[in-house]
């Protein structure tokens, strides 16, 4: 690590980016019972550290390499680093961007004078392109994780970090993608203090590090989610791996309605507002104090990055309750009959009902999709539930129910009014434009639909829940034509918000 201390120490990205602050977080930290800082990577030129590792690395080049010009592969943050970099250097810079990428990463970029390339769904299809283009061309490729200056600039964020606060520190909380900035922090931090805990975040569906140290060997995702767009990488880089296996303590994973929490945890104790991968380290942060029962103890949690669109905050919004343990989303049937519904009411007591969806479908029992506020506490949510079935309601949980939250709550129409015979499937596609027009042709006519939910959530994935009419031994058919198109997708036939709120009834 000798070799990683010195480049650290020498490297040179003061010329563009900005030492940012180690802000307490006194929200977080009264709550969590623990003081929690936040590294405010958000403040940068960039409004991400990328431009740590990007401007290092280039500042490195010689001058014939200079000359040659530069070429990123970037999902928008790597690209807005290596565009300013250049920029400041008087280089020429091409970057390849997936067509997924969110407006206002790519309006960024553009802005900084790089020329811009969309191409493929992930980083990886751009990562791909970018590859021809760089033997096509002649470019200098500007890794955004697996480089030693890259790596060397984003850990000046560890030496930062040691610099501002100098007291005891129990854990540093750094979020993954292709782990270049968990490997410089973790390369510096334990060489200087080797008590402090490294804990890597990640998405629970985009977790190649956590993976590959189960493997112990990098491996290769089929399918990453998309959105913690700035990680979503399918398999870590080598060099941070080899440095992650040495020096990473644990890695926590986190689901999407944690990381939406999250976002509002910052907002909370910032009034800034960070994207899903900024807020990755905060949600590994909660989730780690939980677990490990832990108090009175100094934390610190990256804050990343705060490029998001605006127009994802519905998405994040809807979502956060759950992801902080204050919404308990239930199916209950009750009695089809007057009163029915006051009394149900009654029986919650105090709490506040924050959604309630119903229509008329049998003459003996209503069954009703509600969502109900929760304390937050332990044990709350089945206490509820208990306390309703003691009573005689039939309830099932449907607070991490995926197909529920996405599609269920929104829906109109409730079942089809006889046995359809149809079988079910959520799929999540890249969402750019005439992406549901492309899904909806790439299926052709050789089945009739019977049921459709599509809502864009200004995210750089859309969801559609469908439901075709055909034979079980024609589901094999369909899903390798999903394989084909590379869509992630579950079959939701049996899925107890489907049979509860949407399945066909026997005519």
């Amino acid at each position: 690590m000798h070799q990683y201390i010195e480049k650290i120490l020498r490297a040179k990205v003061y010329d563009v980016a900005e030492e940012t602050p180690l802000d307490f977080a006194p929200g977080l930290s009264e709550r969590l019972e623990n003081r929690v800082y936040l590294k405010r990577e958000d403040l940068q030129p960039v409004f991400s550290f990328k431009l740590r590792g990007a401007y290092n690395k280039m500042a490195a080049l010689t001058e014939e390499q200079a000359a040659r010009g530069v070429i990123a592969a970037s999902a928008g943050n790597h690209a807005q680093g290596v565009a300013l970099a250049a920029k400041k250097l008087g280089i020429k810079a091409l970057i390849v961007m997936p067509k997924t990428t969110p407006e206002i990463k790519v309006k960024s970029v553009k802005a900084r004078g790089a020329k811009i390339v969309l191409h493929g769904d992930s980083y990886d299809d751009a990562y791909a392109h970018a590859q021809e283009l760089v033997n096509e061309k002649g470019l200098v490729f500007i890794h955004p994780y697996d480089d030693p200056e890259v790596i060397a600039g984003q850990g000046t964020v560890g030496m930062e970090i040691l610099r501002q606060h100098n007291g005891d520190i129990h854990a540093i909380f750094v979020p993954v993608g292709g782990g270049g900035l968990v490997a410089g922090i973790a390369a510096y931090v334990k060489f200087v203090r080797p008590e402090i805990r490294i804990i890597a975040v990640e998405p629970d569906d985009a977790d190649c590090l956590n993976q590959a140290l189960k493997a112990q060997k990098r491996v290769q995702l089929a399918q990453v989610g998309l959105f913690a767009d700035g990680v979503a990488v399918k398999q870590i880089g080598a060099e941070p791996f080899r440095i992650a296996r040495q020096h990473v303590d644990e890695v926590i994973t986190v689901s999407t309605d944690e990381i939406c929490a999250a976002i509002k945890d910052i907002f909370d104790d910032t009034r800034s507002v960070a994207e899903p991968a900024g807020a990755l380290a905060v949600a590994g942060l909660k989730k780690y104090v939980e677990q490990y029962a832990l108090h009175r103890q100094t934390l610190i949690a990256i804050d990343s990055g705060a490029n998001i669109n605006f127009d994802r905050l519905r998405y994040v919004a809807e979502r956060t309750l759950v992801g902080e343990h204050r919404e308990i989303l239930l199916a209950v049937a009750i009695p089809e009959e007057p009163g029915s519904f006051l009394k149900f009411c009654k029986k919650l007591g105090k709490r506040s009902v924050t959604e309630f969806n119903y229509r008329y479908f049998d003459v003996g029992m209503a069954q009703v999709f509600v969502g109900i506020t929760s304390s937050g506490l332990e044990g709350d949510r089945e206490q509820l539930i208990e306390h309703l079935r003691a009573d005689g309601f039939f309830v099932t949980d449907m607070t991490f129910n995926e197909l529920a939250k996405d599609h269920i709550r929104h829906m109109v129409g409730g079942h089809g009014p006889v046995d359809l015979n149809e079988s079910v499937y959520s799929v999540e596609f890249p969402e750019r434009p005439g992406a549901l027009l492309k899904f909806l042709q790439s299926l052709g006519s050789q089945w009739n639909i019977s049921l459709f939910h599509y809502r864009n959530h200004g995210a750089a994935f859309g969801k559609v829940l469908i439901g075709l009419q055909m034979a079980d031994a024609e589901c094999s058919a369909f899903e390798q034509c999903l394989h084909a198109l590379g869509f992630a997708f579950e079959q939701e036939t049996g899925n107890p918000a489907y049979r509860l709120f949407a399945g066909g009834s026997v005519g």
